[in-house]
């Protein structure tokens, strides 16, 4: 057969690998400046002042430049932001840019089409600038890995389709009859990415001419969509996709082949199948039904057996060559890379159990737990196909072996300092939490006597990510240095016979597995179904039988004020360190709702959309916060958590008591509610929502000057001082903010509770 001539295409392939470096440097930034704001809150008034004079500033002694940060610095939109900046612009951009070179190459064909190839760079990488833009602006869901408003969502979805077309084009072109393992993940990748990021993010937008958006699915039934999606977000973006970069980098880095053929089809499949099933694990003695959390716990320890079995086979890959790990600083990023993926797919299935998961979860356990995965597994993988590429593509060596191996010890030891005192801590969080007086009192009834026994540990933490964050910037250099040295080669000239056209039918004595490799229409048909078998069997039952969320009489929709107050804690980024979700223990309903308290019902959430039961908490749970406090603390401790909680690392929302209210779009959100989701509002309250709203809000402002003298008197002189421009405090956004807190696990009252066992 005549060879055919054709040409690799690198100027794409270079494009998302000069995304990756830059977005991971921000991305590494931003979880830097987060870890430092959990020791040091005052980070934003350093920076634009403040009217505490314990505090040095950068500004002049005066709050109105915090004020005008509208909460950019935020710590929950840092966080928000810094997740996504990882996951979406640092992460993702690596996959492309593997994807692209290794596609050409395993395929033998250049991509199906060039323009695709660079409409879904560019948006990709739109998407990834207005994420920073409107989470910087307060514009977010609230939804973790999935914070993006709805326009946002459809690109995202535009930007996969495009690259989907793409690589199925390119499969379809290709000059190699069977499919390399590599691309059987990649498939799996894209489809299980579409199902999952369609189905978690439909949502109902308030207008089309606006980001405001709500989630069709409310409270237990949107938890368990978003862990669905969550937890295979984790999956499919953070973990498949980088497993076929695996499969295909690590054998080119160790010039050997991969060491088990059979094993990378057990693998792929019990990969893709199980882990669709592993997501309630995340809501383990929530609200979610008892089935889903059982489900979620059994496949998650089944996802050990597959995801070892992935670790060994590249790891066994290395036999006979573990005498270049010495000598080749790439191999080294791969070996821990893999090392790391096996941690973490060991200790996940672990906080799976009930056991652990009832100390570890809402501590930093989880967070060392994540940064295993995400700077051991996804950032040492990216480093090594960064050090592997350069060399290559601009055709020259590595401009400083000895700078790659310092990026690696530094890497390493960032590792190390990040993860271990963050296990330290969240052994600490969750043991101190449940340690109860013989006479039935909590050992620790402040929540600020667990916060401050951490400190030290988020000071190590914050060190391992300078650490982290050091060893990227000396990549950067060589990186530089490299290209510079270097010719780069846009086009790479290829040949290779062309593909004879077979049939797609099985032939006698072929392998069922050998078929599907040259087959890709069917290959991607069992993987789709493979992937959304679990989805279907846990996600139907609970979203359309009534009875699995029961229905409490005394739950009645939020009031138009309290409406607005939630999409501000939701602007503010609250969820990121505060959960709603107290646990049916002991020590949880003591220490948020008393003696005779309540622990989370399903029912208590059906007006709730989004859900806002957290994963983390840096805060005390808010469940029960509804009048818990007076009016006033509240006011006091947004404007300034430490006034009230003497070393509290709670950043400061003084914005929120000089902003006025927007409640032009009240009325609409409460149309919305009824007519899209039901919830019983009359038309006599949607009518009368601003007077509703105006009431409620001088009832709050009536108590806050009658617990807090101070208070009126100081916005007595901001009166006298603005004159007409002054704005009554009933119209401020602070006062929405306390009308919401003060509702929170207010509908249900109760004598008598049975709890599960602490021991």
């Amino acid at each position: 057969m005549e060879t055919q001539r054709f040409n690799y295409d690198n100027a794409i392939v270079k494009a998302f690998l000069y995304a990756t470096i830059a977005f991971g440097l921000v991305g590494f930034l931003l979880g830097l400046t987060a870890a430092l704001m959990l020791f040091y809150p005052e980070l934003p008034e350093f920076l634009f002042g403040t009217d505490d004079t314990t505090i040095k500033s950068l500004a002049s002694g005066n709050i109105q430049g915090l004020i005008n940060t509208q909460g950019a610095l935020g710590f929950g939109r840092i966080r928000m932001l810094h997740t996504s900046a990882v996951i979406f612009a640092f992460v993702c951009n690596s996959f492309f840019c593997g994807a692209y070179y290794s596609m050409q190459r395993l395929l033998k064909t250049r991509m199906y089409s060039d323009t695709l190839s660079w409409i879904h760079f560019w948006t990709w990488q739109i998407m990834i600038v207005s994420v920073v833009i409107t989470f910087l602006m307060g514009i977010n869901t609230s939804k973790e890995y999935a914070e993006h408003e709805w326009p946002i969502d459809i690109l995202i979805t535009i930007s996969w389709v495009v690259f989907g077309i793409n690589m199925f084009g390119t499969i379809a072109k290709r000059r190699v009859r069977h499919l390399y393992v590599a691309i059987w993940f990649y498939i799996g990748t894209w489809i299980a990415v579409a199902m999952l990021h369609i189905f978690n993010n439909l949502e109902v937008p308030l207008s089309f001419t606006g980001w405001k958006s709500y989630s069709i699915y409310s409270g237990t039934k949107d938890a368990l969509v978003q862990w669905w999606y969550g937890h295979n977000a984790v999956a499919f973006v953070l973990t498949t996709p980088v497993l076929g970069l695996m499969y295909y980098f690590l054998p080119k880095a160790a010039d050997r082949p991969v060491f088990s053929y059979k094993l990378s089809i057990i693998h792929f499949w019990s990969l893709i199948f199980v882990y669709l099933w592993a997501g309630p694990h995340h809501l383990q003695y929530t609200a979610l039904p008892a089935w889903a959390q059982a489900v979620g716990t059994g496949f998650s320890i089944m996802l050990i057996a597959p995801s070892w079995g992935g670790m060994l086979n590249g790891l066994l890959t290395l036999r006979g060559a573990w005498d270049k790990v010495r000598e080749n600083p790439i191999l080294k990023f791969f070996v821990v890379a893999v090392t790391c993926y096996g941690m973490a797919t060991f200790e996940g299935p672990l906080l799976a159990t009930k056991s652990l998961n009832k100390i570890g979860h809402y501590t930093d356990w989880v967070i060392g737990h994540v940064h295993i995965g995400a700077l051991g597994w996804n950032g040492f993988m990216a480093f090594g196909i960064v050090y592997y590429l350069i060399p290559v593509m601009w055709r020259t060596e590595l401009w400083s072996k000895k700078l790659a191996n310092l990026h690696f010890w530094l890497g390493t030891l960032g590792i190390i300092f990040y993860a271990v005192p963050m296990y330290i801590s969240g052994f600490t969080q969750g043991l101190m939490w449940k340690q109860f007086n013989p006479d039935g009192t909590l050992v620790w009834k402040n929540w600020l006597d667990t916060v401050t026994a951490i400190i030290p540990y988020y000071k190590m933490r914050f060190l391992g990510g300078v650490f982290y964050l050091s060893g990227a910037i000396l990549m950067v250099v060589n990186v530089v240095k490299t290209i510079k040295q270097g010719s780069f080669q846009k086009n790479v000239p290829a040949e290779a016979p062309a593909l004879a056209n077979i049939g797609s039918a099985r032939k006698e004595g072929e392998g069922i597995h050998l078929w599907l490799e040259r087959t890709p229409k069917f290959l991607s048909i069992l993987a789709f179904i493979a992937v959304a078998i679990g989805g279907l069997v846990e996600i139907i039952p609970t979203l359309s039988l009534k009875q699995s969320v029961p229905t409490i009489t005394a739950v009645k929709p939020y009031s138009p004020l309290e409406l607005e107050g939630r999409d501000l804690y939701i602007r503010e980024g609250c969820n990121s360190c505060h959960s709603q979700m107290i646990r049916p223990f002991r020590d949880e309903i003591v220490r948020f709702e008393g003696k005779n308290g309540q622990y989370s019902k399903a029912g208590e959430f059906v007006y709730d959309r989004p859900f806002l039961w957290g994963s983390k908490r840096t805060g005390p749970d808010l469940h029960r916060e509804g009048g818990r406090n007076p009016d006033s603390w509240h006011f006091k401790h947004m404007y300034n958590p430490r006034i009230t909680s003497a070393g509290s690392i709670m950043p400061r929302f003084p914005w929120l008591i000089a902003n006025t209210l927007d409640k032009t779009k009240m009325v609409d959100k409460m149309k919305l509610m009824k007519n899209y989701f039901d919830v019983p509002y009359t038309k006599a309250e949607i009518d009368s929502a601003n007077q509703w709203a105006d009431n409620q809000a001088k009832g709050i402002v009536k108590r806050i000057y009658a617990e807090a003298n101070d208070v009126k008197q100081q916005v007595d002189k901001d009166r006298m001082a603005k004159g007409n421009s002054f704005v009554p405090l009933e119209q401020r956004e602070i006062v929405a903010m306390i009308a919401y807190l003060q509702r929170l696990g207010t509908d249900i009252k109760t004598t008598q509770v049975q709890t599960a066992s602490t021991n």
